[in-house]
C-alpha cells in the first residue's frame, strides 16, 4: 500500500527540461555545455541529463567542437 502511494507522487513530480526552449545547443556556448560535464570533463549520459536523444547527439558534437578549439578543457586534472 504504502509503495503505492510513493509511485503515484513520483509520477506528478514535474521535472523541468534540462534545456529551455530559447537555448540553442552550440560549442560556443560554453554556460549550457558546462552542465552537462562531469567534475573530471567527462560527457554525462542521457540518463543523468535527461535529454533526448537527439539533444544528445547534438550536445556531444558541440562539446567535442569545444574541445578541439580550446574552450572546454579535455581533462579536469585540478586535484
Amino acid at each position: 500500500m504504502k509503495q503505492a502511494i510513493n509511485k503515484s507522487k513520483r509520477s506528478s513530480r514535474r521535472r523541468l527540461p534540462p534545456i529551455r526552449s530559447g537555448e540553442i545547443i552550440d560549442y560556443k556556448n560554453i554556460n549550457l555545455l558546462r552542465r552537462f560535464i562531469s567534475e573530471q570533463g567527462k560527457i554525462l549520459s542521457r540518463r543523468m541529463t535527461r535529454l533526448t536523444s537527439k539533444q544528445q547527439r547534438l550536445m556531444t558534437i558541440a562539446i567535442k567542437r569545444a574541445r578541439v578549439l580550446a574552450l572546454l578543457p579535455f581533462l579536469n586534472n585540478e586535484n
